[in-house]
């Protein structure tokens, strides 16, 4: 992270000394910019005077006096609240008094590593994501006693950087780090509960819900040694709150090393850097299709329709269906069983479909069975949406199937970081559209299907489980009730 800093400043015009506890480690790191620089000249992407001109700008520092003319000072240290204690208490006694102290954390409280200083006004967050050339965004974070000042002068070099900042409460993952908690943990949640294995969902969530990265590829990519430690550092400061509440899986597999592809195995296994994933199941052989009775209840109901209509179903239409009939649900947030249960169907015929993506929207349908689901009827089912040649994946029962449960997470969550006024809604999407990666900002992803839509399912996957992490934040309960978007912000 140092590095990368390091190189973003000298390519912003400043000035620039690395400085490490290791002595060899910040010429390394110099040398490893150079490197990066020389290559991007050798293929016409910047100047040879550009590389040489801010490898001119980029030296090494000895000692930690050697800073003493700084007028900003990154920290990129180890993530030990004494340690950068030491250190800053070291720089202010160094730098000028107008000078900036900034820390990288990822994880400590800002105001508690500003707290032994004698001027903390001068000590604000300074978060970036790595790799930081490509990773556009910086979290800027005021401790309780942070000059307004000092967010001021680091909001605007990060724009020298080229990247865009926002500006977060000192809270426990700021904005991108708490976040980012709805994706994995409840995926996490739906693999503990033996709905899917890991390649379902991760292809679920890509080609249904459109991430980029499934999230045990993604946990894969930043390996459990650093994933891991950050979901139970969020849900301890967070005094165990229910929605952050981490896995027993992910602890398992760190204690037993399958950290993900630097060991070469996570949650798959690589080989030559490539994941091993398993096939999908084949599409089933039927030889007559039964034909299909859809509740009355079901979401998008007359869309689903068409779809049986487009994919040459027969469809009854009476007001129940008949003794050979596949019982299609679909439900939001509840499970098949709890429908089936409810509109006192035949459990043994009953199947369940997420119709939350709009079909023409996604590149998979995602089919669940009941505990009492006949094998003929799922196979039916699966062939019979299989018609066209979409992907398909049949799961187990679950609230609010797969993408669903994660996406009305996902939203919540960002719409509790702002009832806490942790960040405003505009910051919240740039950081997480730029930090996380995902297909939609998630407020834009709550407004795309709707706040009621999420409202809706959330209600009804609390009824589900009865878990207090499904309760949705009074944020999103406002504006679902007004009819607003997640994005509006009210008149101060």
């Amino acid at each position: 992270m140092g590095r990368g800093i390091a190189q973003m400043a000298a390519q912003a015009g400043s000035r620039v000394l690395l400085l490490d506890a290791q002595p060899v480690a910040a010429a390394q790191a110099r040398d490893s910019v150079l490197q990066q620089w020389n290559k991007l000249a050798d293929k016409g992407r910047i100047t040879a005077e550009q590389a040489r001109s801010w490898a001119e700008q980029l030296q090494v520092a000895n000692t930690l006096t050697d800073l003493a003319p700084c007028s900003l000072v990154v920290e990129a240290i180890v993530e030990r609240l004494e340690a950068k204690r030491e250190l800053f208490a070291a720089l202010e006694t160094l730098v000028p008094e107008q000078s900036v102290l900034a820390t990288n954390t990822s994880s400590l409280s800002v105001t508690a590593i500003a707290a032994g200083l004698q001027h903390p006004g001068r000590l604000a967050g300074f978060h970036f994501f790595n790799p930081v050339p490509l990773m556009k965004v910086v979290e800027v974070v005021p401790g309780v006693r942070t000059a307004p000042g000092t967010v001021a002068a680091l909001t605007e070099y990060a724009r020298q950087f080229g990247h865009a900042p926002v500006t977060a409460q000192d809270t426990p993952g700021f904005i991108v780090n708490h976040a980012g908690r709805g994706f994995g943990t409840e995926a996490l949640r739906i693999l503990s509960e033996g709905v899917a294995d890991v390649a379902t969902i991760d292809r679920i969530l890509r080609d249904q819900a459109g991430f980029k990265l499934g999230p045990f590829e993604l946990m894969d990519l930043t390996a459990l040694d650093v994933s891991h430690p950050v979901m139970e550092s969020i849900y301890h400061q967070y005094y165990e709150e229910p929605r952050f509440r981490p896995s027993v899986i992910t602890a398992q597999r760190l204690a037993g090393g399958l950290l993900g592809r630097k060991t070469g195995e996570g949650f798959y296994r690589y080989e030559d850097g490539t994941a091993a994933v398993p096939q999908e199941p084949p599409v089933p052989t039927v030889d007559e299709m039964p034909p299909v009775w859809v509740s009355p209840r079901a979401a998008r109901r007359a869309e689903l329709y068409q779809l049986l209509k487009d994919l040459g179903a027969r469809i009854e239409t009476a007001a129940s269906p008949s003794a050979q009939a596949i019982i299609l649900v679909a439900p939001l947030g509840f499970d098949v069983t709890t429908v089936a249960a409810v509109e006192r169907l035949d459990s043994t015929r009953t199947v369940g479909i997420d119709m939350l993506v709009e079909d023409a929207a996604t590149r998979r349908r995602v089919l669940a069975t009941n505990p009492a689901t006949r094998r003929d009827i799922r196979d039916a089912a699966h062939a019979l949406f299989a018609r066209d040649g979409k992907a398909v994946s049949v799961i187990r029962d679950s609230g609010g199937f797969v993408t669903q449960r994660v996406v009305a997470h996902i939203v919540n969550i960002a719409s509790d970081i702002c009832q806490q006024r942790i960040c405003t809604p505009k910051d919240l999407e740039t950081a997480v559209t730029l930090g996380l990666g995902y297909p939609l900002g998630p407020l834009a992803m709550g407004d795309r299907w709707g706040p009621a839509t999420i409202l809706e399912v959330l209600f009804n996957m609390q009824t589900v489980y009865g878990d207090t992490r499904y309760r949705p934040s009074p944020w999103l309960r406002r504006r679902g009730a007004l009819g607003l978007s997640l994005t509006h912000v009210e008149e101060s």
